[in-house]
């Protein structure tokens, strides 16, 4: 069977997840040229507001490393706090962020020099909650990354009754929201 790539991204939304949990071997595309404002370094989360994009920054890349394995994080503006911060206040009241934030908080409290790094290890944990075991590999050249197929369904969300279902968040938004049954939505 062949691999399906998918494209390096921070808490990738719910859509890859999907394509995760149907199995078989998963390229992660790590060759593409870095583009700006995308979900390498963005996630979407549901915060009281509304959708919240959280935004990792970057160092900007050296001529002839602009490939996504190269890029690396900047400190700028203290973003791992922010995050954490904001991680906490849009789920500290769903059923199951208690459960899982010991776990994530890591992420947030030591330095990661690249941002592909960061990317695969917490896709390697979003795995492990939701007790799935994908081959993951990264690309050793430019392959292209697909876009998973995603039918929206909805699920139970802390602020569904104000601003109605937001689709395909980032991952952490469902494991949050339904922790073990996760699964079984994807």
């Amino acid at each position: 069977m062949t691999p399906f790539v998918l494209p390096c991204c921070y808490l990738a939304p719910i859509s890859h997840y999907a394509r995760l949990a149907h199995g078989g071997d998963c390229l992660l595309e790590v060759c593409d040229s870095y583009q700006k404002q995308t979900l390498r370094n963005r996630c979407r989360i549901a915060s009281a507001d509304g959708s919240l994009a959280l935004t990792i920054p970057v160092e900007k890349p050296l001529p002839g490393q602009n490939r996504m394995r190269d890029i690396r994080i900047s400190d700028h503006g203290r973003w791992r706090h922010v995050h954490w911060n904001a991680l906490k206040s849009a789920y500290q009241n769903s059923p199951f962020f208690e459960y899982y934030a010991d776990e994530l908080a890591p992420f947030y409290e030591q330095k990661w020099e690249f941002l592909a790094d960061f990317n695969e290890e917490l896709m390697h944990l979003m795995c492990c909650w939701l007790d799935i075991s994908p081959a993951i590999k990264r690309t050793a050249s430019f392959i292209g990354a697909e876009t998973p197929l995603y039918t929206n369904k909805e699920y139970y969300q802390v602020f569904r009754q104000k601003l109605g279902f937001l689709p395909d968040l980032s991952i952490v938004d469902l494991i949050f929201n339904m922790g073990p049954e996760s699964i079984l939505y994807l």
